[in-house]
């Protein structure tokens, strides 16, 4: 099993990028979100890889980092998408903006990706939403850091504690209320929606 590829990017296109390990291009499909993050042809990358095997088809997935690739995975468990379907949702949505929209059951959120239709997208929701809360990190929820100490989500966890949550639940109010608002929202709006969150 391939879990991480470290080298230079040698050449991309519109779902895809080749990734040269000492001398070895590995071709690897990716959201368009990878591909943005991966950086310039020739210049030094990481991706998280998971590698699917199929009767006729053994294809190598590449993600920016290892929550995008936990999203991934839960996506593919879902009936009706597949490595495609996958890849068109993280190119649309974070993965923040994923747990968020799992969380809510916001299924319009969802069907803002390529190829994904209203009754896919619930579907999706609906069997994603109590899986979500276990891509909790230390400190955050997949693909939404809130460690940085000084950073207005940081101290929005703080007020959320002070006002008597747990650190988890106020961590993971916080994270969903980043992955709706944005990396540029305030403190204040991050603990207003959080405070909706958490209560829910």
């Amino acid at each position: 099993m391939i879990a991480k590829l470290k080298g230079l990017l040698e050449e991309t296109g519109t779902d895809w990028a080749v990734i040269d390990v000492a001398g070895v291009g590995y071709l690897v499909h990716c959201s368009t979100k990878t591909l943005s993050a991966l950086g310039e042809v020739g210049e030094a990358c990481t991706v998280y890889t998971d590698l699917q095997v199929s009767e006729n088809d053994m294809r190598l997935l590449g993600f920016a980092d290892s929550a995008e690739r936990d999203w991934f995975r839960l996506l593919t468990q879902v009936q009706g998408v597949g490595s495609k379907v996958g890849l068109a949702i993280l190119s649309a949505l974070s993965a923040g903006e994923l747990q968020a929209a799992c969380a809510n059951g916001d299924a319009a959120m969802v069907a803002r990706a390529n190829g994904v239709g209203p009754k896919l997208a619930g579907r999706i929701v609906n069997e994603l939403k109590d899986k979500a809360g276990a891509l909790l990190s230390s400190g955050g929820v997949a693909g939404v850091t809130i460690t940085r100490a000084g950073s207005h989500s940081a101290d929005a966890v703080s007020a959320l504690e002070n006002l008597g949550f747990k650190p988890a639940v106020a961590a993971r109010a916080v994270a969903l209320a980043q992955g709706e608002l944005g990396e540029g929202a305030s403190e204040g709006e991050l603990i207003r929606v959080a405070l909706k969150r958490a209560a829910g």
